[in-house]
C-alpha cells in the first residue's frame, strides 16, 4: 500500500522514518526542507507538494500543528482531497478541535474517501523509538487498513469508536497530562520554598497517590535534569488546552482547572517559555515567584 506522510515535525519525522524502516513506501512532504532531506535518506521519495503526495498515495497520514493546517493540507482549494483517489483513506494524526475532526470526516465521505482521526500519545522520545501510543477514530474496515501502519510507529493503539473518537479521547488525556505538570510546578515550587530537599520529596510523591506519570517519567529526564529541549513545548500545550475548553464549551462542560491552567501557561509563555519543554512549567514557576529551579543531582535514579 503506497502511503503519503505530511508533516515532518519533532514527531512526525520520526514517525515517518519508522514506516520506512518497517518497509512502507513512503512519498512526504514539509515545509522543512531539511526534514524532507532526513526522509530520502531513509529511501522515502520527495513528494510535488501537497499534491503529489496524495496523487501518489493510497493512505495520506497528516501530523500537522494545528485546526488551521489541518483544513488547509486536506480541504484546501489544492489540498489532499483534491488528488486523493476515491477508496483512498485521510488518516489525520494531529491534535484539533474535534468539531474541525467531525467537518473533514464529512468531506472525505462526500469524496468517497476513508477517514480516521489517530491523535498520538507519549512524547517524542517514544516517537523516536517506534512506542506510540494511538487513540482512533474510524470505521472498522479502515481501522483495519491502517492498522499496519499505526503498528510500524507505536506500540499500542486503540480504536475507541467511529472516526472523532479518536481526536476527543486524546484530548482527554492531554487535559490530564497538561494540567498534571502546572500541579507538579506548583508543588514542586512549595517544596523548593519550604527548603525541603528535592530526591527526599520526589521519593515520598512516588510513594503516595500523589505521583502521576509526568512526575514520575517525564520531569526526571527533562526539567528536573536541566533539560529543556521540547518533547512537547509549553506553547502546544497551552494550544491544546485551549481545544479542551473551546471542546467543553460546546458540550456545555465546565472546567475551571482547565482554565485556571491555561492562564498559567499563558503566563509562562508570555516569560520568554513558549519553546520550552512542557515541563519546563516547574522553571517558570519558580522563576516567577523567585525561587531556585528545581534541580536532581547528576547520577539521580528514582527509588524503586
Amino acid at each position: 500500500m503506497r502511503a503519503g506522510f505530511i508533516g515532518l515535525g519533532r514527531m512526525g519525522r520520526p514517525m515517518a522514518i519508522n514506516m520506512r524502516r518497517k518497509g512502507f513506501e513512503l512519498t512526504v512532504h514539509d515545509i522543512n526542507q531539511e526534514a524532507i532531506a532526513s526522509l530520502e535518506a531513509e529511501g522515502a521519495r520527495r513528494g510535488n507538494g501537497v499534491a503529489g503526495v496524495a496523487a501518489a498515495s493510497d493512505v495520506v497520514l497528516t501530523m500537522l500543528p494545528g485546526p488551521k493546517e489541518v483544513e488547509e493540507v486536506i480541504a484546501g482549494a489544492d489540498g489532499v482531497l483534491s488528488h486523493l483517489k476515491p477508496g483512498g483513506i485521510v488518516m489525520d494524526m494531529s491534535t484539533v478541535d474535534p468539531l474541525v475532526t467531525d467537518k473533514i470526516a464529512a468531506l472525505c465521505a462526500d469524496k468517497g474517501v476513508g477517514f480516521v482521526d489517530a491523535p498520538v500519545g507519549r512524547l517524542a522520545q517514544h516517537a523516536d523509538r517506534g512506542e506510540c501510543l494511538f487513540m482512533v477514530g474510524g470505521s472498522d474496515a479502515d481501522f483495519a487498513r491502517v492498522k499496519p501502519m499505526l503498528e510500524a510507529m507505536g506500540t499500542t493503539i486503540h480504536h475507541c469508536g467511529p472516526a472523532g473518537a479518536g481526536m476527543r479521547m486524546k484530548l482527554v488525556n492531554n487535559y490530564l497530562a497538561v494540567v498534571s505538570c502546572q500541579l507538579n510546578a506548583e508543588a514542586l515550587a512549595l517544596s523548593q520554598r519550604f527548603g525541603l530537599d528535592l530526591t527526599k520529596t520526589l521519593a515520598v510523591l512516588y510513594g503516595t497517590t500523589a505521583t502521576n506519570g509526568q512526575l514520575r517519567i517525564n520531569w526526571p529526564n527533562k526539567s528536573l535534569a536541566g533539560d529543556s529541549s521540547p518533547g512537547f513545548t509549553i506553547d502546544l500545550a497551552h494550544k491544546d488546552l485551549t481545544l479542551i475548553l473551546q471542546a467543553a464549551n460546546a458540550m456545555k462542560v465546565p472546567l475551571p482547572v482547565a482554565a485556571a491552567a491555561r492562564e498559567m501557561f499563558s503566563m509562562a509563555r508570555a516569560t520568554g517559555h513558549g519553546g520550552s519543554d512542557f515541563s519546563a512549567m516547574g522553571d517558570a514557576m519558580c522563576d516567577m515567584a523567585d525561587i531556585p529551579r528545581p534541580r536532581l543531582p547528576k547520577g539521580w535514579t528514582p527509588p524503586a
